[in-house]
């Protein structure tokens, strides 16, 4: 019985068992109609309570990625003189997806900004190619009349922006305008070459000048902003934000006082004057005449006023100081002095007799001097500038051995500057002559080339640097016009360090008599520079007096003055100081100027003195 009693029991807890389970899927079923419920009765509220309200959210609105422009580096002078920096400009922008009607919009923002609709179309029209929710700018830098008038209008105007950008600055404009340059859109060229990689159409770029050569420096890199704008275009929220890394600033070797001086006594002239430091070719001022307006290039010419600039018979645009090469007159004396002495052709006590002109292959080539200067060596005929002495010196040497011995001194090269637009001037050679001109070099044009005229062209800069390896005694500096780049961090600097480009293989002692014969042309009372002596400072240079035209032109009296000033003389003169001890050299040319005495040396003398002045070093006067 008791076995019969086990084996129910058995059976009992077997079936028990799947009563047990049972209760457990009841409650795991019902757990999960629960959630069902709950999930069904949210997507019910979701979909179809607040189903409109999504829907309307999610037709309205939309993110627009937008850039965010980098503050361009600031341009200071040698002393911390803010000379380019940035302001804020106010840019009127529509975003044509979230306008419904685009010509009433167009019409009404014409009328705010007083210009015809006209304007405002044919920039739409230039931007069709592009996305519609891609902004277009209507007018960059709005005056404040027209900000004043279309800011209270923007909330009943969807899709129209105003966006603040920063916008180049020249704080002294026009000062130092071909040096420095000036910034402008970029072109669809510049986008598609590998210099521009990286940069997005619209960005402002340097064209020109410091802002073109060191634009990798000064542009920085473009942020971004990730917005959630509505069906009008208002901006929500920012989603996501990568700053902007501002550009790199920079500080010149140019001192903008100097500068300003060295522009002042060019006013009403077209040339050039260019300072720099014979110790290491820091450029302490670089001036060209006539300048012109870099801000108008900053709020976008018209093309009237570019067809006004670039037609303008003055070349405002051009670089004189390394972009245009003159005849150098006789600035190019010194140096073939130091050729024929160097190469044994003359000697310092050596001497020709000059009766004021010299007969060559049955033609009669003149000296400046009409009644000539007599007998005369090589010193004096330095500083008193005797042609027949130096036409002599020409044919000693021929022309590739005058072309040998200017070039050590950077002449016929570019002086390797940086700045864009620089040219090499012209020293020619006879393989020159066959080469280009097709027939020999001619031994009568050797002479013209001794004193400068001819085929010889040079740039202001070349000179300044050329004299200045004169005066410190044969070191050839590249010059720079960079002192110094802000790093990656606020104190950190890449600093300039000077670059010798050559030490001139030419005896010391031909270099110390060339300098004495130069102090000669302002001290000596017969010396060409001789008006602009003066006892604050002892300077030394040499006058230069290029044609630029085949007769003289006093004697086109049938001509107006208009037309007579055209063929006169340029004037140059190149000079340092102190003599002896030399701080600053500095090289002038005036377009039809005349004679280099009193076109071009008062000129040097005052920059000259203005520097000096400055550095709070008076030096006195000394004869040797």
């Amino acid at each position: 019985m008791k076995k019969l009693l086990d084996a129910l029991g058995l059976v009992d807890q077997e079936n028990a068992e799947p009563l047990s389970f049972r209760k457990h899927y009841i409650l795991f079923y019902a757990f999960m109609l629960l959630v069902m419920i709950i999930y069904m009765a949210r997507l019910w509220y979701l979909q179809v309570l607040r189903g409109p309200y999504y829907r309307s959210q999610s037709e309205d609105n939309s993110i627009r990625i937008e850039d965010v422009v980098a503050l361009r580096g600031i341009i200071y002078d040698r002393n911390g003189v803010p000379i380019v920096e940035n302001r804020p400009a106010f840019d009127l922008m529509i975003v044509r997806e979230h306008i419904k009607d685009l010509k009433a919009t167009v019409e009404e923002l014409a009328r705010l900004c007083k210009v015809a609709p006209a304007q405002f179309f044919s920039i739409i029209k230039a931007a069709k190619g592009s996305p519609e929710f891609v902004p277009v700018c209507l007018v960059s830098d709005l005056d404040r009349d027209s900000l004043a008038r279309i800011e209270p209008q923007l909330i009943r105007l969807p899709g129209v922006e105003i966006k603040v950008e920063p916008q180049r600055k020249y704080i002294w404009n026009g000062t130092a305008a071909q040096l420095i340059g000036y910034v402008s859109q970029i072109t669809q060229t510049q986008l598609d070459s590998k210099r521009y990689s990286g940069y997005h159409p619209g960005e402002e770029v340097g064209k020109v000048g410091v802002e073109h050569a060191f634009e990798k420096y000064l542009h920085g890199d473009m942020g971004k902003k990730d917005i959630e704008v509505d069906a009008v275009g208002r901006k929500v929220r920012v989603l996501a934000e990568q700053p902007p890394v501002a550009g790199r600033n920079i500080w010149l070797t140019v001192d903008i006082g100097l500068q300003k001086t060295a522009e002042s006594l060019l006013a009403g002239k077209s040339g050039a004057i260019v300072a720099v430091d014979p110790r290491d070719g820091a450029v302490l001022a670089y001036a060209s005449s006539p300048t012109f307006d870099q801000e108008q290039f900053v709020t976008r010419l018209t093309e009237k006023e570019w067809l006004a600039l670039s037609n303008n018979p003055d070349h405002p645009l051009l670089d004189r100081v390394c972009g245009a090469a003159y005849p150098a007159g006789s600035t190019y004396k010194p140096y073939e002095a130091l050729g024929a002495l160097q190469a044994g052709v003359i000697t310092p006590t050596a001497t020709f007799f000059c009766p004021g002109y010299l007969w060559f292959g049955g033609r009669k080539y003149h000296c400046w001097l009409k009644g000539g200067h007599g007998t005369i060596s090589v010193e004096r005929a330095l500083y008193e500038s005797c042609d027949v002495f130096f036409y002599h010196v020409g044919l000693g040497l021929g022309v590739d051995r005058i072309a040998k011995y200017v070039r050590m001194f950077g002449l016929g090269q570019k002086t390797g500057i940086g700045l864009p637009g620089e040219v090499p001037g012209l020293v020619p050679t006879s393989s020159w002559c066959r080469r280009v001109l097709g027939h020999p070099w001619y031994p009568g044009t050797t002479l013209s080339a001794a004193i400068g005229q001819g085929y010889d062209l040079v740039t202001p800069l070349q000179m300044a640097m050329g004299y200045s390896a004169i005066a410190n005694g044969g070191k050839l500096w590249t010059p720079y016009v960079v002192k110094r780049i802000q790093g990656s961090g606020p104190n950190e600097f890449i600093e300039t360090k000077p670059r010798l480009k050559r030490e001139i293989p030419i005896d010391p002692k031909w270099f110390q008599l060339v300098q004495k014969a130069l102090a000669e042309v302002v001290a000596n009372p017969r010396g060409t520079a001789h008006r602009i002596e003066t006892p604050l400072v002892q300077i030394a240079g040499k006058t230069g007096t290029a044609q630029v035209v085949g007769r003289a032109w006093e004697k086109r009296t049938n001509q107006s003055k208009a037309a007579r000033l055209k063929e006169k003389e340029d004037a140059w003169f190149v000079g340092y100081a102190p003599a002896f001890d030399p701080r600053i050299c500095v090289a002038a040319i005036v377009e039809h100027g005349g004679e280099g005495a009193s076109g071009a040396a008062p000129l040097v003398q005052k920059v000259i003195l203005s520097y000096l002045h400055k550095q709070q070093k008076p030096v006195p006067q000394q004869r040797t």
